[in-house]
């Protein structure tokens, strides 16, 4: 056990003996593989390695925005910024901390079974009765969502994108793999999907899917009232294996994603040793 951790757990204990009730973090996060897996670590490190009780609330992106601007939820770590959620950037980041990067290297477009004979976005009108004219979609508040849209309208597609949830979109697509179908789903980068099936994101000749990094957003005032909790968020980041690796452990688990995650950082102990606040 280092010396941060070893203090930060003689605090936690002190405060159980006198009978001091530990604080509450907030996080919000969406039902997106990555967000699960992201949110649910933080939650074990703050809790088992920091002393902090904390509550999750899942929701869509839009609200969650609002809700951390207006002090409602103290973090949310899954911010796909600055382009895919400019518009809830552009409605409330003035009031937002941005603590940087979990993951830095955010890609969303559309995404097909390596096994289909397409490579490009203008491609899907010559496969779109294979197709049953449909794109198979996420949440309705999710940046993609909207940006399916301009893509449905730039390259004049004969498609729809038929909205539902991530799960149901990974379900569809591991369905339709199963049968050796032709499928075209909304997807990203990182995501589990990409270590369990062989999938290619199309090429987007006209640029509609940006780049991003996965951001850590605060609420006004949590940098004074939380500095710790603050400086962990600073260092909070992942690589793409190690989120693939985590996003995995979840997926093929039966268990709450907290507890999976509990595991995970047991089995990165430095990782997770190096991103807690100097003493």
């Amino acid at each position: 056990m280092n010396k941060v951790k070893k203090i930060i757990g003689i605090a936690a204990a002190s405060a159980a003996a006198f009978g001091l009730q530990a604080e509450t973090v907030k996080i919000a996060y969406p039902n997106w593989a990555e967000g699960i897996a992201m949110t649910h670590l933080a939650k074990v490190v703050l809790e088992e390695e920091m002393g902090y009780d904390v509550e999750l609330t899942q929701a869509d992106p839009g609200v969650i925005y609002a809700a951390v601007a207006q002090g409602d939820q103290d973090l949310f770590v899954d911010g796909w910024l600055p382009n895919t959620h400019a518009d809830y950037w552009a409605q409330y980041g003035d009031v937002l901390e941005n603590y940087g990067t979990t993951f830095g290297n955010g890609v969303t477009g559309l995404v097909v079974p390596a096994y289909m004979d397409i490579n490009s976005i203008d491609e899907l009108n010559s496969v779109a009765d294979e197709l049953d004219g449909k794109i198979t979609g996420i949440g309705t508040g999710a940046g993609i969502t909207k940006n399916t849209n301009i893509a449905i309208d730039e390259y004049r597609l004969d498609l729809e994108q038929v909205n539902s949830s991530g799960p149901a979109m990974t379900a569809a697509l591991s369905n339709a793999i199963q049968a050796g179908k032709p499928i075209v789903v909304t997807g990203w980068k990182p995501h589990w999907k990409f270590g369990r099936f062989d999938l290619k994101v199309l090429e987007d000749p006209k640029g509609v899917y940006p780049l991003d990094g996965l951001r850590k957003v605060g609420r006004p005032g949590l940098r004074l009232e939380m500095p710790d909790v603050v400086d962990f968020m600073v260092n909070y980041s992942l690589t793409e294996d190690q989120l693939l690796s985590l996003m995995l452990d979840i997926d093929d688990s039966d268990d709450d994603p907290a507890a999976v995650a509990s595991a995970w950082a047991r089995k990165n102990q430095p990782l997770i040793e190096s991103w807690l606040p100097a003493m």
